[in-house]
């Protein structure tokens, strides 16, 4: 049987729809060989999903995903194959949970001066156990019907220069890479598509992931389209990293992003998974 790879996805430990155990039943349903749980800022549901994976022979990687902030901007950090009870990793997971936490207050005090009371009780008790993210605010901003879409909630309210938009000073890329190496695992930049940036800014800060000890790059994500498959490559290439894939799965109500449903990695790229 060909191996299937799905190395990022979010489980109710941070973002995702699904708990840990379900994710993991849903990618083995999917076909998938190897998956990697790579929730934001966390390792709480790692457990789980490993005894989940253990009763289905599906491989379970231990992995995270951590906001980095470089030259005022955020990028993800994925880590694979980390030890998730290293002290230096659960320190810095502590400090990440703690500047979420208080972005989440910012961000509910901005939209309560636009007149929408309530957020934070309300994406505290969505996250549960899990980190808050943007992502709870914006299934606050639907369900309340002040926007349509989750789409339209980051355009209106969520994204930069929209009035909950808060500025946030994460741990520095070099220390978020640092985490991960310290606990054994391989630091990838994550879907360097998505951030809109221009190539040289993009370029510029893969020098610094590669010299703080960065390994590898997302070359195919979820949603990628031929051409950022293309540019991906390109980009391992020229800065000698190993190519990653990942869905960036959260919920099956997404018709567009599924667990495994990944295009095939480009030639002349080595897989990150060969560093495992």
């Amino acid at each position: 049987m060909a191996e299937v790879y799905d190395l990022h996805c979010h489980s109710t430990a941070s973002d995702g729809a699904l708990s840990p155990s379900e994710l993991v039943r849903r990618a083995h349903a999917q076909g998938v060989t190897t998956l990697a749980l790579t929730d934001h800022d966390s390792v709480a549901g790692l457990e789980e999903a490993r005894q989940a994976a253990s009763g289905l022979g599906l491989r379970l990687i231990n992995g995270i995903e951590l906001s980095a902030s470089y030259q005022n901007q955020c990028l993800h950090i994925v880590g694979l194959n980390i030890d998730p009870q290293h002290p230096s990793l659960l320190a810095g997971i502590a400090r990440q949970q703690a500047i979420r936490d208080e972005r989440a207050k910012l961000i509910a005090d901005k939209l309560e001066k636009k007149r929408i009371p309530g957020a934070y009780q309300a994406v505290m008790l969505a996250a549960g156990d899990g980190e808050i993210t943007r992502s709870h605010f914006a299934d606050f901003l639907l369900a309340n019907n002040h926007v349509a879409t989750q789409q339209e909630a980051f355009d209106r309210y969520l994204s930069k220069g929209k009035p909950g938009y808060v500025q946030t000073l994460w741990a520095g890329l070099e220390e978020a890479v640092a985490w991960i190496l310290e606990a054994g695992g391989i630091a990838v930049m994550a879907h360097p598509m998505r951030y809109k940036l221009s190539a040289k800014f993009m370029n510029r800060a893969l020098v610094a992931f590669k010299q703080a000890g960065g390994q590898g790059i997302e070359v195919v994500t979820g949603r990628a389209s031929d051409d950022e498959i293309r540019f991906g490559r390109q980009l391992a290439i020229n800065h000698q990293l190993h190519a990653s894939v990942g869905s960036d799965f959260h919920s099956p109500d997404n018709q567009w992003v599924e667990l495994g449903r990944l295009a095939e990695l480009p030639r002349g790229v080595p897989p990150v998974w060969e560093l495992f």
